[in-house]
């Protein structure tokens, strides 16, 4: 009996113990956390697992919150009315009338359905030339990154002065010189050109020489693998984030092209989105032209809604790509 008593006054005393150091270890992190929230504020950085609240950033993010989700609040909501509600009442109130429906359905049976010509348009030239354009970004970024040849850094000054040339100082020779080819008028105008992306090259190289670790491939080398196979099997999936990231870029770039098609295109259907909406802005200011903005409004809605998808989607891929290289090691 007296054996009984003793263990019991034994694990007793170990569970105090063991619930008095618990206390010390819980005191011990709170008084270590608040020492670094100490040196982060006087640093003037944040601890990343002890974030400090700041409301002068808090304030600064939503106002920049509310000015990238303004334009898309004001689609919605002129994407409603008539066309005679658009033009008599406030712009960020409803009209009278729920017309979304009503628009929607206009914006694809106005002008014998040529909306939906244009937005077959502008995905055959993404899927053509922005995923043309990625193809070739990563065989040459991979290549630049992982092979040594002559002339390798002249193609790096080449890319670099690519990149920091804007594309409009080039439609003008484009234009030229696709007139000396014939080949105005046509897709491959909004192709060809569509192909070239140096901003993409620039970061598949980048991400290639980082994702892609030299032993890795030298390894597979080892085991009797060619290049080609070496590539797909191996390199390929590792470049993932930096694909679907570049992807985002020429896709963008090329739904959102307006000047390109502006000076190579007369034909309306070979218009893209783009050049179409404006086409209908613009209809109200020619002699005996009827105004539309709540199909333009309505139509630009529309455009947008296959990249916020994407975008949402590849959310994961893209940020990680973006981050890449952001880390020195």
């Amino acid at each position: 009996m007296s054996t009984l008593v003793t263990e019991s006054v034994r694990d007793n005393r170990t569970v105090r113990n063991a619930r008095k150091l618990e206390r010390e270890r819980e005191r011990r992190v709170a008084r270590d956390e608040r020492a670094e929230r100490k040196r982060a504020r006087e640093s003037g950085f944040a601890n990343v697992a002890n974030p400090r609240k700041s409301t002068l950033l808090t304030v600064v993010c939503a106002i920049f919150a509310i000015y990238c989700l303004f334009p898309f609040v004001y689609l919605l909501i002129n994407s409603t009315k008539t066309q005679a509600d658009f033009t008599s009442t406030f712009g960020l109130g409803f009209g009278r009338t729920f017309a979304l429906w009503d628009n929607i359905r206009t914006v694809f049976t106005y002008q014998d359905g040529i909306f939906a010509r244009w937005f077959l348009n502008t995905i055959f030239y993404v899927v053509v030339g922005a995923g043309g354009a990625t193809l070739l970004a990563i065989m040459g970024g991979y290549a630049l990154a992982k092979f040594r040849f002559p002339g390798r850094k002249a193609v790096f000054a080449v890319i670099i002065g690519a990149i920091s040339v804007p594309g409009i100082a080039l439609a003008v020779p484009q234009f030229l010189l696709f007139a000396k080819l014939g080949l105005t008028n046509t897709p491959w105008a909004m192709i060809i050109p569509s192909l070239v992306s140096p901003f993409g090259l620039y970061l598949m190289w980048i991400f290639s020489e980082q994702a892609v670790p030299t032993e890795l491939l030298e390894a597979a080398r080892v085991d009797g693998a060619g290049e080609l196979r070496t590539f797909f099997t191996v390199s390929l999936p590792l470049l993932a984030p930096g694909i679907v990231t570049c992807a985002l870029f020429t896709i963008v770039a090329t739904w959102n092209n307006y000047f390109l098609p502006l000076i190579m295109l007369k034909d309306a259907d070979w218009y893209p989105l783009t050049i179409g909406l404006n086409q209908w802005k613009d209809q109200a200011s020619t002699a005996g032209g009827q105004a539309i903005q709540n199909l333009v409004i309505t139509g630009s809605m529309i455009t947008i809604i296959p990249l916020v998808i994407a975008f949402l989607l590849l959310q994961k891929y893209w940020q990680s790509g973006l981050a890449a290289g952001a880390v020195k090691e």
